[in-house]
């Protein structure tokens, strides 16, 4: 499997696997995802928005907002 990043905890094997930076452990990493949104309310965001990749997911035992139930 060339040039192709795959994490043994995707559904959807199909799916693109982009890069971003993990909030969890300060670094860019593969197959980050969306924690956390950070509302600045009424002036602009100074946190921005909370991802994290696979390796903190599990350690940090943080759940996509995708994942949740609504």
């Amino acid at each position: 499997m060339s040039g192709t990043a795959k994490h043994e905890s995707d559904t959807d094997t199909d799916t693109p696997v982009g890069y971003g930076y993990c909030a969890w452990h300060h670094r860019v990493a593969s197959g980050v995802r969306l924690i956390q949104i950070e509302d600045g309310g009424s002036g602009p965001s100074t946190m921005g928005n909370k991802f994290a990749c696979h390796s903190c997911r599990q350690a940090y035992d943080l759940v996509p907002l995708a994942d949740r139930p609504l």
